[in-house]
């Protein structure tokens, strides 16, 4: 007898052990907690990296990030310096001894020096305003940069001075340029970027280009430190022909500027081979449509003899390195959802090195990350799966095995329980083509139990969701949500004629690809009818809005962010002059009923699901009167709704790790007044 209940009081601290240590659920305040890598940078000799390591202040609302630097073994892992501040674009100089990089101070952003041999750090430059583009010239005796330069703006009237100590009115804003605003940026001053270089051991800046046109993107020295080549548009008309850009070369020592590409169409991020003799660029022959597959070309450095090199993948490329050879390049792109790193030869021969590029994307699952290599081929790069954002991880030059070196959420996720996510691939009802989706379980996921099951639409449209880490997806599930999110025709990674299916039907057969998946999954046991909810934001939020103009399946709704009329839209947006006839054909008032026919307001008679509209009301992008014509007519209509106003948010609500939680909070709040709703049915 004794001896038996000694068994039961072992086993009842067993349960009472696993039920104590069992991994607590994904929540809100584990947002701040997260980290990830970011710009990774491989020395030349690969010994080591130092990269951004990106974490979230609590106290502070937002994101920043300093630099750290590790061994290639993943030894010797610590901060580069003492100092506080945000410290971004780390730079290797070319014979590994220097790191220079950015960083903030009380008086802005500035260029600094690193020394490895010394430790010792300096600040070299004295700027107006944030330099970008740093860029190592090939000795390592100067630095090339971009630079804002302001100008005056147009002056209309003169105003008489006003008496001292008069209280007037603020001076009015004044443009006459056809960009002068951008979502999370507000105003733009006027000015223009320009190309500036500096000793690396300090010294007097130099502006090299000028005139009024911007001169922006990937900087590349040629091989003798002569020239600087560049993208920009410097034609007349390069405010209206805002999407061709030439590659060009500027002398250092004159200023003198050459047009190397003369093409209709977006040429640019140019890289000079090691050996100086090549050119390679990014960019396509612009055919005015939703979407192009971005190629990469290469010419000689005189602008002579352009040919693509991936002219047989049809995949847009990210980002390219020349290997020290001049054999070829490093590349990435994005293939169904995932990017991967890749090495295009000279001869246009693709393989594939590395999977699962990403993980900058905190709050949803969309593609980004970097990667660098050394001079023997050894590559670094941001990694991340479903469970984990941006570590840090090393392919080996040789043997092309790839090792993850960090473990920055290690301390979070040891103690949590995440959501396992499943890839699912599904038909079209429209034309039978394969599509792509993704099912996020809830933690501790039981298949015996009916789980309410929510769709999230992606932003873009032209973008894509991949099995990437993602911390609202993860949130959803911790509330007992499945998660479905799928990458509907349109999304990018699957092709030019994929992703340009939305042209002059955009929201249209995409509808069907979102709906054929929530039909697939209740097929699958996944879903069920009785309890679906729907959301998305920006383009996801159009979709959402267009969803349940065309159907009352859904228990509720949340439309973050939407376009719910086109013409309005069109012309009030930060981009307004870049819809016309890449998403319709001709302007608002040439094709009226066309923007109409494709507005979700056009069928918000039809709308009986209950609707939660949610907008930054600082977004320039699908300003709050898209949302409030959601709002108001739902009202008007005695439909079920309630408007949230996010304060200081732009189109990026979730920029700021608050935003993400309150989002979320709200988003799961009206989605379970209605899912007790239909429990107390």
């Amino acid at each position: 007898m004794i001896h038996k209940k000694l068994f039961y009081v072992i086993i009842l601290l067993l349960i009472g052990s696993q039920v104590y240590t069992q991994k607590q659920k994904f929540s809100y305040l584990d947002v701040f907690k997260l980290e990830y890598v970011s710009d990774p940078q491989i020395a030349p000799n690969s010994s080591r990296i130092i990269y951004r390591r990106m974490g979230f202040d609590i106290m502070k609302d937002k994101a920043d990030g300093n630099l750290w630097i590790i061994n290639s073994d993943g030894s010797g892992h610590q901060k580069l310096s003492s100092r506080e501040g945000s410290e971004h674009s780390p730079r290797w100089s070319p014979s590994g001894d220097r790191i220079a990089f950015i960083s903030t101070t009380s008086e802005g952003s500035e260029i600094y020096m690193y020394w490895l041999d010394s430790g010792k750090l300096a600040k070299i430059s004295q700027l107006p305003f944030s330099p970008s583009s740093l860029t190592w010239s090939p000795k390592g005796d100067q630095l090339a940069f971009s630079m804002n330069v302001e100008k005056d703006p147009p002056v209309i009237a003169k105003i008489p001075k006003k008496p001292e100590g008069a209280k007037w009115a603020e001076k009015p804003r004044i443009t006459d340029r056809l960009y002068h605003e951008a979502d999370g940026r507000g105003y733009i001053k006027p000015g223009f970027n320009h190309i500036f270089v500096i000793p690396s051991h300090g010294g007097a800046v130099r502006q090299i280009t000028s005139d009024d046109y911007h001169h922006r993107g990937k900087l590349s020295w040629s091989a003798d430190g002569v020239k600087i080549f560049f993208s920009g548009n410097r034609t007349k008309n390069w405010e209206y022909d805002f999407r061709n850009s030439e590659i060009y070369e500027v002398e250092v020592a004159t200023g003198g500027i050459k047009a190397l590409t003369e093409r209709k169409g977006p040429d640019n991020n140019p890289i000079v081979s090691p050996n100086g003799r090549y050119i390679a660029y990014l960019g396509y022959e612009d055919k005015v449509q939703t979407y192009q597959v971005r190629k990469l070309q290469i010419m000689n450095n005189d602008g002579t003899n352009s040919r693509v090199l991936s002219a047989t993948l049809d995949r847009s490329i990210n980002s390219m390195i020349w290997d020290e050879k001049n054999t070829g390049l490093y590349i990435s792109y994005d293939d169904k959802g995932n990017t991967k790193v890749g090495y295009i030869s000279l001869d246009g021969e693709i393989s594939k090195l590395a999977d699962n590029l990403g993980g900058t994307s905190i709050g949803r699952p969309y593609a980004g990350g970097s990667f660098s290599v050394s001079k023997n081929g050894a590559i670094a790069y941001t990694h991340s799966r479903p469970d984990y954002p941006a570590e840090l991880a090393v392919m080996n030059a040789k043997s092309k095995r790839t090792t993850r070196i960090t473990s920055l959420n290690k301390a979070l996720f040891d103690y949590r329980a995440l959501g396992s996510v499943e890839e699912v691939w599904y038909n079209s009802s429209v034309d039978e083509r394969e599509l792509q989706g993704w099912v996020v379980y809830p933690p501790h996921f039981d298949k015996n139990k009916k789980y309410p099951f929510l769709i999230e639409n992606h932003g873009g449209p032209v973008l894509n969701y991949g099995d990437r880490f993602s911390a609202e997806m993860q949130l959803y599930a911790a509330a007992g949500y499945i998660v479905f999110y799928p990458n509907a025709r349109g999304s990018t990674s699957y092709g030019e004629e994929f992703g340009n299916l939305l042209y002059n039907n955009y929201p249209g057969d995409d509808y069907s690809d979102v709906m054929d998946g929530v039909d697939y999954c209740i097929k699958k046991g996944i879903a069920h009818e009785d309890q679906l909810y729907v959301t998305g934001g920006s383009a996801g939020g159009i979709m959402t809005a267009w969803i349940i103009g065309k159907n009352n399946r859904f228990k509720a709704a949340v439309v973050a962010k939407p376009v719910m009329n086109w013409i309005s839209k069109t012309l009030v947006a930060d981009n307004y002059f870049g819809y016309a006839n890449s998403r319709y054909p001709g302007q608002p008032w040439e094709n009226f009923e066309g923007y109409w026919k494709f507005s979700p307001l056009s069928l918000v008679g039809n709308i009986e699901t209950p609707t939660m509209v949610m907008v930054g009301m600082e977004d320039l992008r699908t300003p709050p009167s898209e949302a409030k014509q959601l709002y108001h007519a739902l009202k008007l209509r005695k439909i079920e709704t309630v408007l949230v106003e996010i304060p200081g948010a732009g189109h990026g609500i979730a920029n700021k790790p608050s935003n993400l939680i309150t989002k979320i909070a709200n988003t799961l709040a009206w989605f379970e007044k209605y899912r007790q709703e239909t429990e107390n049915e």
